[in-house]
């Protein structure tokens, strides 16, 4: 069984040509507000929602290093349980991070390839 999975989306980051510009397109035609850093849906976990939850929306500039592939136009960031298990378990299989994984007030971070190439971020928030 495994001891680490991905349990729901923590955030979704694009390059746009102009960042700003784009999050202005956004809000004028979607009503999404945002501020330079994006916008933060907030939600409640299903099963406990007592538990509150986050989800990011991010433009970031097209030259942005922070997707590693420049011709990786977005990333996902997938919210895990049990990350340190969740990479122990990926390393066995052959799955390794491409960056070193970095710990903050936010929680913990750690980045990986899928089988097609396109860089994931993998994040346990902090408690």
């Amino acid at each position: 069984m495994k001891k680490g999975k991905i349990i729901g989306i923590g955030g979704v980051m694009f390059r746009s040509e102009d960042p700003a510009k784009t999050r202005e397109w956004y809000a004028q035609h979607l009503g999404l507000q945002s501020e330079s850093y994006g916008a933060v849906f907030q939600w409640r976990n299903h099963k406990n929602p007592e538990q509150e939850g986050a989800t990011a929306w991010c433009t970031m500039p097209q030259n942005t290093p922070y997707f590693g592939n420049e011709n990786q136009q977005f990333m996902i960031n997938y919210i895990v349980e049990n990350l340190t298990e969740l990479l122990e378990e990926m390393a066995s299989n052959g799955i390794a991070q491409v960056k070193p994984r970095e710990d903050s007030e936010y929680g913990h971070f750690a980045w990986i390839q899928d089988l097609n190439g396109q860089q994931i971020e993998l994040w346990e928030p902090a408690s």
